[in-house]
Parts: C-alpha cells; sequence; structure tokens
C-alpha cells in the first residue's frame, strides 16, 4: 500500500482526504490525516459572534462527521516532519512515513508576536475575533459596553480572510445604531496597508463606504507594541492612537511544526509554488489553504479552488506527469456590509475585482463590487454551503479559475 498523508483536518484539509479518497484506489492508497483538535471551527462565523447574528452551536461541529469512510484520523499533534526519510513524527510518538503528503496545518494568530498584546487587559479592554474564544470573550464585553473609541487594528499582512476587519467595521456600525449607542462610539480602522484592502478598485469602493458610515482610516500604521495600561496602540515610527476598546488582527502564522522542521519563511508558511502547489524544496509534497506563502488571499473559496487543482496536479505527480500551473490566485469574497446588504469581489493574481455580475453573466444573481441585499444572503448562505458541500468535498459548478464573463471595466 502506497501511503498519502493529510497534515490538519481543518477547511483545505478535509476538503482534499474527501476528494482523493474518491480519486485514489482504496486497495492501493492509505490515507491518513492528522490533527490536534477534534472540533472543526466554521472559522468565517467567528465575525459573526460578537454582534449575536451567530450563537457557538452555529460555528462548532465534530471533525470526525466530515472525515470519509475509509481514511484514517490520527489525533495528536504534529513534532517535526523529516523530508530526508519522507516521515512525520508526531507528538505522540508515532512515526509516519509517507509517499506523498500534503501540508493543510493552517495560519494561527500569534498574538505574543506584539509587545504588550497579551498583557494588562487582554481580553477587557483588548481583544480579537480569529479564534473561538476570542469572538465569544468580545461577545460578552459588547453586550455591556457603554461607548467609547473601538479600533480595529491590522497588526501585518498576510492575514486570514482579509476583508475580515472591514466587515467587524460595517458590522458594528450597524449594531451600535440598533442599540441606539452609534453617537457615543467613535470607529477607527488602523492598518499597515495605504487604504482599506489590498486591491486598489476594491480598496477605493470599501473606502468610501467606510467614509459615509464615519468610520476613521489610519493608513500605513505598522504596529510595534500595545500599552494596555494607559490603552495606546503604538506604530514602529512612535505614532500613537488611543483606545477605549482595542480589537486586534493579530500577526497571522504557520504552524509550530513548521518552525521545528525549518521548512517555512519568517512567518512559518510553506514556499509553495504559486501555480501547481508543489511545495518549492521539498520532493512529494503539496501545501494547500493557508500553510502556503502564494500571494493569494487566505480564505475558504481560495482553498476550495487549490483543492481543484491540487487533485488534478496530485494525480498527475502519480502518473509521473509534470504538474499543470492552473493555479491563479482566484479569490471569491462576499463582504457583509451591515443593515442586510453585502458586497462581493472576485479576483485573482493579476486581475483585481471588477463590476459585473456573478456567476451568471448579466443574471447574476450577484452583483460584483456592489452593496446589495441579494449579496447578504449570499454570505448568510455560504455557512450551509460549507457544511454540506465544501467540507465534503463536492465540486461546485464554478471553475477554479477566475473567469472575465460576465465582469466588465468601468
Amino acid at each position: 500500500m502506497k501511503k498519502l498523508v493529510v497534515l490538519g483536518a481543518g477547511t483545505a484539509g478535509t476538503m482534499v482526504v474527501n476528494r482523493l479518497r474518491r480519486l485514489l484506489p482504496s486497495d492501493e492508497w492509505r490515507i491518513t490525516v492528522v490533527d490536534r483538535d477534534e472540533t472543526h471551527y466554521y472559522q468565517p462565523g467567528f465575525l459573526f459572534i460578537p454582534f449575536c447574528i451567530y450563537g457557538c452551536e452555529d460555528v462548532i461541529r465534530p471533525k470526525r462527521d466530515f472525515i470519509p469512510a475509509g481514511v484514517e484520523l490520527v489525533m495528536s499533534s504534529i513534532d517535526t516532519l523529516d523530508p530526508s526519510t519522507k516521515t512525520v513524527h508526531l507528538a505522540n510518538g508515532v512515526h509516519l512515513e509517507y509517499d506523498l503528503l500534503v501540508i493543510a496545518t493552517g495560519a494561527n494568530i500569534a498574538p505574543g508576536q506584539t509587545e504588550g498584546l497579551t498583557g494588562i487587559g487582554w481580553r477587557d479592554t483588548a481583544f480579537d475575533f480569529y479564534t473561538f474564544e476570542g469572538a465569544k470573550a468580545l461577545a460578552k464585553r459588547l453586550r455591556h459596553w457603554e461607548g467609547g473609541r473601538l479600533v480595529v487594528n491590522v497588526v501585518e499582512m498576510p492575514i486570514k480572510c482579509p476583508v475580515a476587519p472591514l466587515e467587524f467595521l460595517f458590522l458594528a456600525d450597524w449594531f451600535f445604531q440598533e442599540q441606539g449607542l452609534r453617537d457615543k462610539v467613535e470607529l477607527e480602522f488602523v492598518t499597515p496597508l495605504d487604504g482599506a484592502f489590498t486591491k486598489p478598485r476594491a480598496s477605493a469602493i470599501l473606502g468610501d463606504i467606510l467614509r459615509r458610515k464615519g468610520i476613521k482610516v489610519v493608513p500605513e500604521f505598522n504596529t510595534g507594541s500595545v500599552d494596555g495600561e494607559r490603552r495606546i496602540l503604538r506604530s514602529w515610527d512612535e505614532r500613537e492612537v488611543p483606545y477605549d476598546l482595542l480589537v486586534s488582527i493579530p500577526t497571522n502564522m504557520g504552524a509550530d511544526w513548521v518552525v521545528r522542521s525549518g521548512i517555512g519563511n519568517e512567518l512559518a508558511f510553506v514556499p509553495t509554488d504559486k501555480h501547481t502547489l508543489l511545495a518549492k524544496d521539498l520532493p512529494d509534497v503539496f501545501v494547500v489553504g493557508d500553510a502556503t506563502d502564494v500571494p493569494a488571499s487566505k480564505a475558504g473559496s481560495v482553498a476550495h479552488f487549490e483543492v481543484d487543482v491540487l487533485a488534478d496536479n496530485l494525480m498527475r505527480h502519480i502518473e509521473g506527469l509534470p504538474a499543470k500551473p492552473a493555479f491563479d490566485g482566484h479569490a471569491n469574497c462576499f463582504i457583509e456590509s451591515g443593515f442586510g446588504k453585502g458586497i462581493l469581489i472576485d479576483f485573482n493574481y493579476d486581475v483585481e475585482p471588477l463590476p459585473g455580475k456573478f456567476p451568471l453573466p448579466g443574471g447574476g444573481p450577484f452583483s460584483l463590487l456592489e452593496e446589495t441585499r441579494m449579496n447578504h444572503w449570499g454570505k448568510m448562505m455560504f455557512r450551509w454551503m460549507y457544511w454540506n458541500i465544501l467540507l465534503k468535498g463536492q465540486e461546485l459548478p464554478l471553475p477554479a479559475r477566475m473567469s472575465m464573463s460576465g465582469k466588465w471595466h468601468k
């Protein structure tokens, strides 16, 4: 039996094992997936917990419910990878040899990388919402908050779901208006970028929405430290932003075992060919999802499009064929903008978000770069699709490569 080992049973890893179990003959290939946590989290749902739109039960399921029959699930942390012997060493003492390896251990926040962030005030006046515990703690805090300056700070890029900080601000504007507190709340977005988003056209549109909602943007702010006692955010060039409540998107990093194995970049993301998804310096290894260093958004839709390419290239690899440079960085993101409306963007490595209709040219039903109620419902419907279609590795009627059909230039 040949051995395929998948590291990580999060979004990307679960899609991979479901897809490959159907493609690889079960009498020839043994598939093993490794993860340390029994619970699967619907991470896009963390955004909604602080505003009581989702409850905890909406974002958690047992991981075992999504692992297909014929795939072995090993519950353990990973110690190290030894590419020279093609062996994964687990924290529980087990050693897994592989013929092919897929790395899908994702990205995690590293608040300890920012001086002072986890000190005085952590989970009291300074919070994150990129973790389940952080989102729950922030929900509890917001229920009794009476106003002041709320600062949303992105420490550094890249981060998971680059639009999520903007969505938080849009929802906060709506939430505080519903609570009758909006005139008592200052909302401020402090970012290392030169605008609201990484892509100029989308940045201009999203920045305009921020202005219309009375949300201040502080650009090119490279966070150096947090003074929790004085409630001050400080940049490396000594600029200061005071806050009453800080919502931090801390440094995002790859898994600790990547660091121990010496196979990652400075943020522990694995160097990956951005078109084939083969690891650059590791033979017989593919990388997918947030674990890669490819310059695409770290988002669930990207992982889905990557899995389409990875599955094809892994089968070609087995047959001794060269991998196809088929992944174009395709990302598709619904942006919740509050008051029952949303925005949709669709882009890749080379093409910025453009206006138009999606997925049917002229018919939509979703509008690109427009704030509509239908886009809001697209965002809300995605949770059902995630649990019932995407995680199970089912193919959607959407190509992995971005289509220009239905888009137009203005």
